[in-house]
């Protein structure tokens, strides 16, 4: 009997590994044909801008290898257009942009987190509800405002509309307010300023969320398209997505697709390289601003 029950055991053992793996190699299975799908463009995006001209348009049926790399694709996409200009521009935007929005919404995410003052939870709700607004609205309303103040082809007129963000903020308040309120009071009974215990208390604490707005920002502000087309028209402030719009208007992505292939590779390389460097801190950032305690 003993040794009946411990060969039935062995097979269940046996049977129930088996499944195990079964799933895991299912599983695993799933998820490389998951990557290969998701990887496959930025491959394709690549390998079309190290193909010669003549190469790419020889080909009768595309080709997932190429045995003549050239780099002259990439001298040809910053030759053609002022690519260098539209990055430094972009570099400029992004850079202003994101540091304005990040002042603005840690300071009115703790006004909303922290402080007490009569209505904050109504004015709160009607602040959330303008998420409910379309973008297209408020790009008409940006739009006849910084026209009117003249400030079309500035960079003031690029910024000033999008250092604020409903969304950002409530994410901030919400992870300032699992900030122990105990930090706060005792803060305040050593004499410190809410400013003070703002920046040199709540602010490192959140410092993972702040990190992940903050990338989210700068990639919001690289990928801008339809602002900076619509209140520019002055090739000395366009930005990178202008530039490869102004490269097919002339004609030259649609003559040359490898050297606009080259041009976005050159245009995706910093995004991707942010990406990979603060990997952790965006992963950190979000799954806290999802918890509560």
């Amino acid at each position: 009997m003993n040794t009946s029950s411990q060969t039935n055991y062995e097979q269940i053992s046996k049977t129930s590994a088996r499944q195990k793996r079964a799933v895991h190699v299912l599983v695993y299975t799933g998820l490389a044909l998951w990557a290969v799908m998701v990887l496959f463009p930025f491959y394709w995006m690549l390998l079309t801008s190290v193909k010669s001209y003549s190469a790419y348009n020889g080909e009768r049926f595309p080709r997932f290898y190429t045995l003549s790399p050239t780099l002259q694709n990439y001298a040809d996409a910053f030759t053609t257009v002022p690519l260098g200009r539209y990055l430094l521009n972009t570099l400029i935007f992004t850079a202003a942009t994101t540091a304005l929005m990040m002042l603005v919404i840690i300071l009115a995410a703790f006004a909303f987190a922290r402080l007490k003052f009569k209505g904050r939870n109504a004015v709160f709700t009607l602040f959330l509800s303008l998420m409910m607004i379309p973008n297209e609205l408020v790009v008409i309303t940006n739009f006849a405002t910084i026209t009117n103040l003249s400030l079309r082809n500035t960079f003031t007129g690029l910024i000033l509309p999008s250092v604020t963000s409903v969304f950002y903020i409530y994410l901030l308040k919400e992870n300032f307010a699992q900030v122990p309120d105990t930090l706060y009071y005792a803060a305040k009974v050593d004499g410190t300023s809410d400013l003070k215990y703002l920046f040199k208390v709540m602010a490192p604490i959140c410092k993972p969320t702040l990190v992940t707005i903050g990338i989210l920002k700068i990639i919001e502000c690289w990928n801008a398209y339809v602002w900076p087309r619509l209140i520019t028209d002055d090739e000395n402030y366009y930005l990178v997505s202008n530039g490869i719009q102004e490269i097919r208007e002339n004609g030259f992505g649609r003559e040359n697709i490898p050297a606009m292939m080259a041009a976005v590779v050159v245009i995706s390389v910093p995004l991707l390289a942010l990406f990979l460097l603060f990997r952790d801190k965006i992963m950190t950032g979000v799954s806290r601003s999802g918890t509560k305690g």
